[in-house]
């Protein structure tokens, strides 16, 4: 049997990120981690903004640590923010989101 082909971060992190189901968020660090580099957060921002388009990511689903936007508020901040509410995602305070109810966490195999 032929041994599987090693994914690169890349393309680890963007198959994580199409796995995000409506009505959930992740945020940058959390699936950097998923990805086996827990400190990569920065590298999972640099895939979603050149790759969301092309690829058809779920970019919107993809928050910072604190449950906020990253994004300054601009047309993409609102239209982010409009996708999330749409899915049933609410915003708290200083439009924060409760990582306690809208954080996906994924089952990881073998657990």
């Amino acid at each position: 049997m032929a041994k599987p082909i090693p994914q690169t971060l890349f393309q680890r992190v963007k198959a994580i990120i199409k796995k995000i189901p409506r009505g959930k968020v992740a945020t940058y660090g959390q699936i950097a981690a998923l990805a086996g580099q827990p400190r990569a957060a920065r590298q999972v921002a640099w895939v979603l903004h050149s790759s969301s388009d092309k690829d058809r990511l779920p970019w919107h689903r993809v928050i910072n640590r604190n449950g906020a936007i990253s994004l300054p508020r601009s047309r993409g901040y609102e239209l982010q923010r409009e996708l999330l509410r749409r899915e049933g995602v609410t915003f708290g305070l200083r439009d924060a989101i409760d990582l306690e109810r809208f954080q996906w966490r994924p089952r990881l195999k073998g657990k």
